[in-house]
């Protein structure tokens, strides 16, 4: 594509520099870096031109005395008037265009591309791999194109990768789908770029970009390890790539739900007027089901991890609400 090229050979040093962008690592950065520094030197050369001819005439042109007579000059230049049109008409086309090729290739994703479903919700991400697995990262191919299938359980929210040049919004009871094509191995970082709420600052995850057969690899570590851990290490674990600390503490500070410290095995009243304990059977079905029994004093937030998280790891989660009883107890 001739915009690649050309924004390639426009901006060499700032494609490899951490000054103006972050550092590119994937197919699309030379053509959003190359149109973002053409913007901005074009707008740094109208400055410096419109100030400067400003100034100068401005001096140049100064009343001095009371005596200057003053001359009548033209008014009217087509030659000047149709410059001063024309040229910045032609810029608008040339970004509009280089612009536009762009957003096409973006929306644009190739076939038998890697594919990630991905789950937002009120504070957290939840990546689902070819085979079923889920993590809380998401875990990509270096040198071949990834498309991510996105949905969210509550409000809108927007998944950026800035080393990746990708952004899209994550809507309600719709799919988005977003796709770009790694180039680098190493970590990154995603941030959601649509204000969700109170934990809004906190919902950012890390993109793992791997060789060759080394996202398989990472997966089955992960399945392996969640088989083998201690349930509450793992409920520990869940508790804060789940998004659960964003709204849950364990100090028995009070934020957008219960604290979980001490709360396990005491009674507690729900908006309906009665009275539950929390045991396991009530902390498994606010899991799943939080709408149904909801803690008097709390709004009806929390999304459902139905579907989300397994089995062990739900298991896991009530183990670890478990030992904070018994570390309040202390």
């Amino acid at each position: 594509m001739w915009l690649s090229k050309f924004a390639v050979s426009f901006v060499p040093a700032q494609l490899t520099s951490s000054y103006w962008l972050p550092e590119p690592n994937s197919t699309f950065a030379p053509e959003v870096d190359g149109l973002f520094m053409f913007i901005f030197w074009l707008s740094v050369f109208f400055f410096v031109l419109i100030v400067g001819l400003g100034v100068y005439f401005a001096l140049k042109y100064r009343r001095v005395g009371t005596t200057e007579v003053v001359v009548p000059s033209s008014s009217h230049n087509t030659a000047l008037e149709a410059t001063w049109s024309l040229i910045p008409t032609a810029l608008i086309f040339v970004i509009f265009g280089w612009g536009f090729v762009g957003f096409v290739d973006m929306r644009t994703p190739p076939e038998n591309a890697y594919e990630v479903q991905v789950n937002a919700k009120k504070w957290a991400w939840n990546f689902t791999y070819p085979g079923g697995l889920q993590d809380s990262d998401l875990h990509l191919p270096v040198d071949q194109p990834t498309v991510l299938t996105m949905t969210s359980d509550d409000v809108i929210h927007s998944l950026f990768i800035p080393a990746f040049r990708a952004k899209m919004d994550v809507v309600p009871g719709r799919y988005n789908k977003l796709w770009f094509h790694p180039t680098k191995t190493g970590e990154n970082v995603l941030f959601c770029t649509e204000y969700c709420g109170r934990e809004h600052s906190g919902m950012n995850r890390k993109v793992f970009v791997y060789e060759e057969g080394g996202v398989e690899k990472k997966l089955a570590e992960i399945q392996e390890t969640m088989d083998k851990m201690d349930p509450a290490e793992l409920g520990k674990i869940t508790f804060t790539k789940s998004g659960c600390m964003q709204c849950h503490s364990i100090d028995g500070s009070k934020k957008v739900g219960p604290s979980f410290l001490g709360l396990f095995g005491t009674t507690h009243d729900i908006t309906t007027g009665e009275k539950i304990t929390v045991d396991e059977n009530y902390i498994r079905e606010s899991i799943l089901e939080p709408m149904a029994k909801i803690a008097a004093g709390y709004n009806p937030q929390m999304p459902s991890y139905k579907g989300q998280l397994r089995e062990k790891q739900i298991e896991g989660l009530i183990a670890y609400i478990k030992s904070l009883k018994n570390s309040s107890s202390k």
